[in-house]
């Protein structure tokens, strides 16, 4: 399994609104792409953090598609919301040390 890791930071007077957006339009962009698992979003409380949104995917090669062929369209439904640029970092989630992913993706 792999996980994108995205950062930036928001427009804190507009977090309500960034959610809102999150959940109408960028996660069904999200459910359609072939080998999403699940979409992280972590919040910041203070005014100078970072929100960093975790997305699980099958395979690398689907993050990858995704990331050529939507992440711009996403990227312009997100600018409003955001002070700085999306930083991008891929990892390759461990799931032997994370049994409960194991139990659900064994299932």
């Amino acid at each position: 399994m792999f996980a994108r890791i995205l950062e930036f930071v928001p427009k804190m007077e507009k977090k309500e609104d960034l959610v809102k957006v999150v959940k109408n339009e960028v996660l069904p962009i999200l459910k359609k792409q072939f080998g999403f698992v699940d979409l992280l979003p972590f919040l910041p409380e203070a005014r100078s953090e970072k929100v960093i949104v975790i997305s699980l995917w099958t395979e690398k090669i689907d993050f990858e598609r995704y990331e050529k062929e939507m992440m711009p369209k996403v990227e312009q439904i997100l600018k409003p919301y955001m002070i700085s640029p999306i930083l991008v970092k891929p990892y390759m989630l461990e799931t032997t040390i994370c049994e409960h992913f194991a139990k659900v993706f064994a299932a």
